[in-house]
């Protein structure tokens, strides 16, 4: 069974970690809305914790800080241990992109990689603007479904058993068709 943190809790604990990254760095909200390309009132219900992010902000602000959206969520999630049994593999949910991940191995200081089990919803559109961290390593497996993804204006259609590996050092796309879905693993460097 998924031990999935609870929705409120989580969000919380987002909105402080982006809050404390944002002073951090000595950034006032008008700055990081011009550096992610968020709105400044979006910034502000996020911090305040009156909204859910949605992948694509989440992917914005992580870009702005120069780090993935699993390093974030490492911040806010629980401490590293050998072992992460599935009831203690995190879930974070966007309905409104049709997006799922669950942390299978979570980032931590002392691993250079991360296990990400992704699931996107028949008609599913998420956009990144630029990557987290240029350069950064991924190896996407697909378990099953249909998949394109766009990487550097380069499009790739994915099937089951196909594995897509790529380093990210712009824009990148993936969109599922009206009829199918995708639940694929993705492996970050």
């Amino acid at each position: 069974m998924e031990n999935a943190i609870n929705d409120l809790d989580l969000d919380r604990r987002i909105a402080h970690r982006l809050r404390a990254l944002r002073q951090e760095r000595g950034w006032s909200l008008d700055e990081l809305a011009g550096l992610a390309g968020v709105s400044r009132a979006t910034l502000s219900r996020l911090e305040n914790a009156e909204v859910s992010p949605t992948a694509s902000v989440l992917g914005k602000l992580c870009a702005a800080h120069g780090m993935t959206m699993s390093r974030l969520m490492m911040m806010v999630e629980d401490d590293f241990a050998p072992l992460v049994p599935q009831s203690a593999q995190a879930v974070w949910v966007d309905d409104s992109a049709g997006f799922r991940r669950r942390s299978v191995s979570p980032p931590a200081q002392q691993l250079a990689g991360e296990v990400l089990a992704c699931e996107l919803a028949p008609g599913a559109r998420i956009a990144y603007d630029q990557s987290p961290r240029p350069g950064l390593e991924h190896h996407l497996l697909m378990l099953e479904g249909e998949l394109a993804i766009t990487v550097d204006g380069q499009t790739y259609a994915l099937a089951p058993g196909d594995c897509l590996r790529y380093q990210l050092f712009g824009a990148s796309l993936f969109v599922t068709p009206p009829q199918r879905g995708a639940r694929y693993l993705l492996f970050i460097v």
